[in-house]
Formats: C-alpha cells, structure tokens, sequence
C-alpha cells in the first residue's frame, strides 16, 4: 500500500484527450486553484509541501497549456494571483467526476459499517498516515 502511495504521483490521468492528460500534480494543482480562486505559489507550496520552485515550475506549464492564468495581486502588485481558464475549468470538473464516480464504492462500503467498524478503520488510517509521513 505505501508502495502504490509513494508512486502515485508518477500516474497520468486521462480525460479523453491529449490536452485534457495531467499527471497527478498538476491536475491537483488545478485543483487547488478552483477551489481557493486567487491563491499564490507560495500558499500552494506550503500546502503540497514542495518547494514555490517546484509549483511555480508547473504553475507555468499550466498557463503555458491555457489552463490557469496570472493577475496582479490587487493589495500587493508583487505578488500574482492563480485563478482558472475556461480550459482549466473543465479540467477541473472532470476532476469532480472522476472522484465522484471512483471514490462512491468506498463511500457506500463505509456507509455500510457500523461505529465500531468504523472506529477501527479510523485508527488505522491514523496509524498509517504517521507511518507513511516517517516513510519520506
């Protein structure tokens, strides 16, 4: 399981079509842009845990690609805000649906358990989650 973890960032996901492929960092980038519209690389950075080089490396292929544009922050004219293209908007909802359709059997199996089933889940998860961050 850590395996499959620690290697899923090398996964490309496939919408249909070659301008609508992501490898999952940049797909979760554009995610994190429609979900917290106006959001610097530095602000990004901090919540992947990545240096703003390794973001603002990506960042610029997505602009590049038409999917996330630059502004000018209004308050701060050094900084540049990241918002969503039409393009990277619906890279974004194929994103959601992706989810909503991979990730629903796992919903309804843990709909189907009971509090102390559930409870046992939870305290693994945390166990392997302390593992996993001591693993890198």
């Amino acid at each position: 399981m850590t395996e499959r973890i620690a290697n899923g960032k090398m996964n490309v996901l496939n919408f249909g079509s070659e301008d609508m492929t992501f490898y999952r960092g940049e797909i979760h980038m554009i995610k994190m842009v429609g979900d917290y519209p106006g959001i610097f690389i530095s602000e990004m950075a901090r919540n992947f845990n990545v240096t703003r080089a390794v973001v603002a490396k990506t960042v610029n292929k997505l602009v590049e690609h038409e999917l996330i544009h630059k502004e000018e922050c209004e308050n701060d004219k050094k900084r540049l805000c990241l918002y969503l293209t039409e393009k990277g908007k619906k890279a974004y909802e194929l994103h959601q649906e992706y989810h909503k359709e991979f990730d629903r059997p796992l919903f309804s199996y843990l709909d189907g358990l009971n509090d102390s089933e559930l409870k046992l889940i939870q305290e693994f998860l945390k166990h392997a989650n302390q593992l996993i961050a001591n693993h890198f």
